[in-house]
């Protein structure tokens, strides 16, 4: 348990929304995204719908571990933002992942849980397709910070006096420049652009007869 604790938390969210009451829901969600950030151990969120014309909604948030997700999850604040939307927004599943793997996720994982409702909670088991293999992880990681370390290394190269400063300083200065725009912009973006890919199942092979 200690070594699962350790490591950031994906958190990912389907709800089903009013479609009478999108722009209102809008503003909500982005309050719960304003509301999270102001926490300890907070590392991003983000929220996406289905379809113009679908009501389901994604939201997916990332902490540093499971006790800051915890305090962020028990908070009173986030017990009030879930109560001003309950008139529009009906939780129908959400999904733990650690580690890297929760930023290739599909939009809903492989073990769900379903909201609570009158009946209870119960465990949903779907048939989703798994986080990619860690040699696509590795390649598509490598696909955002190349060319982003590239330009960075470049523009840096124009800042005066840059060059003298200490190997261990300018490899210090270059990973905090470069560690959230990876995390924030990089790698999202270049996961989304790469999703097909990603997600495309191994090869068949038939056995020769």
């Amino acid at each position: 348990m200690a070594d699962t604790d350790a490591h950031p938390i994906t958190v990912a969210i389907e709800r089903r929304i009013d479609p009478t009451r999108t722009a209102e829901a809008t503003s909500w969600m982005q309050a719960g995204t304003d509301l999270a950030t102001a926490f300890p151990g907070f590392l991003g969120s983000g929220w996406v719908r289905a379809g113009e014309d679908s009501d389901l909604w994604y939201m997916l948030y990332r902490f540093r571990d499971i006790t800051t997700l915890e305090e962020w999850e028990s908070s009173s604040q986030r017990r009030w933002w879930l109560d001003s939307g309950r008139p529009f927004a009906r939780e129908e599943r959400s999904e733990r992942r650690t580690g890297i793997e929760g930023w290739f996720d599909a939009p809903h994982g492989s073990v769900l849980e379903a909201a609570t409702t009158d009946a209870g909670t119960q465990p949903i088991q779907q048939p989703v397709p798994p986080a990619p293999p860690r040699w696509k992880q590795a390649v598509t990681i490598w696909v955002g910070f190349f060319p982003t370390n590239l330009l960075a290394s470049w523009l840096l190269g124009f800042v005066p006096g840059f060059a003298e400063v200490p190997l261990v300083l300018r490899v210090l200065a270059t990973t905090l420049l470069l560690t959230p725009v990876m995390t924030y912009a990089v790698l999202p973006w270049v996961t989304r652009l790469l999703r097909p890919w990603l997600q495309r199942p191994p090869r068949i092979r038939k056995a020769r007869s």
